[in-house]
């Protein structure tokens, strides 16, 4: 019977270890997200030195791949894959039911390596929780290039120029709404992403999570004041775009820990929207994008950004660009907007070549 469970032990390490490499490798080559790649890799090692603490001898000794009865053997679907998001939830599945098979098995032989395992299963189900509520919303964002924001109070002029920015192309628009009662607020907001899903836009609500949520809004954008990333998903009921303002390498080296969707660059220009601003520069967008270029985090550039401008601020590395008065203060938003998009696409298409 001894053999047996290291037989058990050796086959449900094996399929632990694929597990997560193919986990660690989702993060490394489809988020290019180095601090997730970097977790499931400790993991990785973590699990291997845990295991080595027993008789390696005897658990190499005891494989028997050509007498194995379910060697094989298979089920319908078993290997039936659609997608990479179906091959890193099925390997997120056969780690942690790996890992319990081995807290079982090894408790029979040495109880503090089971512990060990049985702690690596714990934080198994926090990473892949981690790395859902960070790819989902990732994704979404990643084809946001024109962002824009409106900031009203006035029903008529959000659900107004919401349709007109839609209609020009915004790949993403944020509800920007102060001193206004929660009530009223709800109304607009639920409007206002009506309106921007019919359009497949995204819909992003400024501060308030709890508005996000009870709206349906796609995302939440915060401020240096606002909560946190992690207090906002703790309302969450589906993984939201979660965006972070950041006015300085060191906001954003902070921000960067707390795993946002997207971090806000600015105010790069001088901005009616915000005057007490002060202006951080093509600098700081310059430095903020290379800071950025292994967390899989996105980043949108912001603050007095115009059609006169925009180029300058792509050059120095923005992927998106966010707007507020250079579309919804002028007298034909949709056009507005167009414009901007048409920059933007053809700065893309010439990097490209």
């Amino acid at each position: 019977m001894e053999r047996a469970i290291y037989r058990i032990i050796d086959a449900n390490f094996n399929r632990a270890r694929e597990g997560i490499r193919v986990i660690e490798e989702f993060c490394r080559f489809a988020l290019n997200c180095s601090p997730l790649a970097e977790r499931a890799k400790q993991l990785r090692h973590e699990l291997s030195s845990a295991i080595y603490k027993l008789n390696a001898s005897r658990l190499i000794s005891s494989r028997d791949t050509l007498g194995d009865v379910g060697i094989g053997k298979t089920v319908d679907k078993q290997l039936t894959r659609e997608s990479l998001n179906d091959c890193f939830t099925a390997s997120c599945k056969r780690l942690t039911e790996a890992l319990r098979s081995l807290a079982e098995m090894i408790q029979t032989l040495n109880r503090p390596v089971a512990e060990t395992i049985e702690k690596l299963r714990y934080e198994a189900y926090t990473l892949e929780k981690d790395i859902v509520l960070f790819s989902e919303p990732a994704e979404k964002f990643k084809r946001v290039g024109l962002y824009v924001i409106i900031s009203s109070n006035l029903p008529a002029d959000i659900i107004s120029l919401t349709n007109r920015c839609a209609a020009g192309g915004a790949d993403c628009i944020q509800l920007r709404a102060k001193d206004i009662e929660d009530d009223k607020f709800f109304a607009i907001a639920a409007e206002f992403v009506k309106v921007c899903k019919a359009a497949n836009v995204l819909s992003i609500i400024n501060d308030r999570v709890d508005i996000v949520v009870a709206a349906g809004a796609d995302g939440v954008h915060l401020g240096q004041n606002d909560l946190s990333v992690e207090q906002a998903h703790k309302l969450q009921l589906s993984p939201l775009i979660v965006g972070k303002s950041t006015h300085s390498l060191e906001q954003l080296r902070s921000a960067c820990k707390e795993y946002p969707t997207y971090v806000s660059l600015g105010s790069v220009f001088s901005t009616g929207t915000k005057p007490d601003a002060e202006p951080v520069g093509l600098d700081y967008v310059r430095q903020a994008t290379k800071e950025l270029a292994d967390t899989g985090i996105g980043s949108v550039a912001i603050g007095g950004i115009t059609p006169e401008n925009v180029e300058d601020v792509l050059k120095a590395g923005a992927r998106a660009i966010a707007v507020c008065s250079a579309v919804t203060n002028v007298g034909d938003p949709m056009t507005a907007c167009r414009a901007l998009k048409e920059k933007i696409a053809t700065f893309n298409e010439e990097m490209a070549v």
